[in-house]
């Protein structure tokens, strides 16, 4: 197939761009280099667009360009507390970037899937592990413009009856990440030779799932024929506090790390679990995810070291 992946050059699409490279796909990307970056993928000329998707008219003569059988938008503003400093610029990128990328997709002839990549953060607070069916009720403006993002992939299908999937994607790890989320933050710190380390909120747990075992359920989904409009939750179904994952630092790098909490980076609303039901995703696709946590983070240090 031919697969366009709609902000292929960034964090998770670094990980989705090789796995569909590898089963032997032709891969565009389509990205603004915002945040992501040429070095993270293997992509030559002709098959990268640089640009962005609030421009209707670059969309629109890309996917004429490219016509692909495949779309995988993961395009977005992604960080919640930027998210939340930012609302319109984040409504912007995400509903209308969005927007714009349906459109383009009514006009190409032989399209065959479109996926769109959809958060946990459309999950309202819970002490349980959440499927698909649970109460959607967004707590922030990111998991609202995604949430936006769902309704809108509805109708898309609805009017164009072209297979159509909405990923939940819950707390991705691994390389080349480009948001000072937790993992990579304290990976950060560490790097540069901090052993007291700031952070935020420490008891929170959350699904954390690598972005490598991510590509290969990404994969699995946009080949899996005649699904309608559907949701899945992408996640690891484990969760893990924010002190165990200090911990897990702490053991595979041999040393002690003391932390200390920096109210500047304390969430005022925060939830104290976020942990994917993954039962359906496994069923309907035979997905199951490898990289346990301790194998990522060792990844990660072997690599910075």
């Amino acid at each position: 197939m031919k697969i366009l992946v709609t902000g292929g050059a960034g964090f998770i699409g670094s990980a989705i761009v090789p796995k569909m490279q590898k089963e032997g796909h032709d891969v565009f990307v389509l990205d603004n280099l915002s945040f992501g970056s040429r070095a993270f993928i293997s992509v030559d000329d002709a098959h990268f667009f640089e640009g962005d998707i609030r421009d209707a008219d670059f969309v629109n003569k890309t996917f004429d360009s490219v016509q692909p059988d495949a779309i995988v938008h993961l395009a977005a503003i992604h960080f919640i507390p930027y998210c939340n400093a930012n609302p319109f610029e984040s409504a912007d990128i995400n509903i209308r970037g969005t927007m714009n990328i349906l459109d383009a997709a009514r006009k190409i002839k032989n399209l065959k899937k479109v996926f769109f990549a959809s958060t946990a953060a459309v999950y309202p607070i819970s002490d349980h592990a959440v499927d698909e069916n649970h109460t959607l009720l967004p707590l922030d403006i990111y998991g609202l413009t995604k949430l936006t993002g769902e309704r809108l992939c509805s109708e898309f299908h609805l009017s164009t009856g072209i297979d159509t999937i909405c990923c939940r994607f819950f707390n991705a790890f691994g390389p080349n990440e480009t948001n000072p989320h937790l993992i990579p933050e304290i990976e950060k710190q560490l790097r540069n030779g901090a052993r007291t380390i700031a952070l935020g909120n420490l008891a929170p747990k959350r699904d954390f799932i690598h972005t490598f075992d991510m590509a290969n359920a990404v994969y699995a989904l946009v080949i899996l024929e005649n699904t309608g409009y559907d949701t899945f939750n992408l996640g690891r179904g484990i969760e893990y506090s924010v002190t165990e994952i200090v911990a897990t630092f702490e053991e595979l790098l041999g040393e002690k790390i003391t932390v200390e909490i920096d109210p500047a980076r304390t969430r005022k609303v925060e939830r104290m679990h976020l942990l994917a039901n993954v039962d359906k995703l496994k069923t309907r696709t035979g997905w199951s995810p490898n990289w346990s946590i301790e194998e990522g983070i060792k990844d990660l240090i072997d690599n910075w070291k």
